[in-house]
C-alpha cells in the first residue's frame, strides 16, 4: 500500500498539470505554470539524475511529437511551438519522465 501511496504523490504534479489544460487557454500562461510547478516539485524533492531526465524527456518527445504531427499521426489545434504543437507539452513531457523515474526507482526498492 506504501508504494501505490508513494507513486501517487510523485504524480501528483502530473496531474495537476493534466488538469490545468483545459482550465488555462493561453499557452504561455500554461507553460509559466508548468514551469512553476515543476521548480516547486523539485525544491521540494530533488533526487539525483532529476534535471537530466527531465531535459532527456523535454528534448526526445519534441522531436517525436514533431515527427508524429509531420507524418499526420497527431494533429493539435494549439500550436504555439513551431506552428505544430503546444509550447506546454514538452514541459509536461519532461516532468512525466521525472515521475516515471521515481516511479521505477520505488518499484525496485519493494
Amino acid at each position: 500500500m506504501y508504494t501505490v501511496l508513494h507513486i501517487l504523490a510523485n504524480s501528483v504534479p502530473v496531474i495537476v498539470m493534466i488538469g490545468l489544460i483545459p482550465l488555462v487557454r493561453n499557452d504561455y500562461l500554461l507553460a509559466g505554470c508548468y514551469i512553476a510547478i515543476i521548480v516547486l516539485s523539485l525544491l521540494k524533492k530533488r533526487e539525483r539524475g532529476d534535471v537530466t531526465v527531465f531535459l532527456f524527456g523535454l528534448i526526445a518527445l519534441t522531436i517525436s511529437e514533431y515527427f508524429f504531427i509531420k507524418t499526420g499521426v497527431e494533429t493539435f489545434t494549439r500550436t504555439s511551438l513551431f506552428g505544430v504543437m503546444p509550447i506546454w507539452l514538452p514541459i509536461l513531457w519532461g516532468y512525466a519522465f521525472v515521475a516515471i523515474k521515481r516511479s521505477i526507482k520505488i518499484l525496485e526498492q519493494e
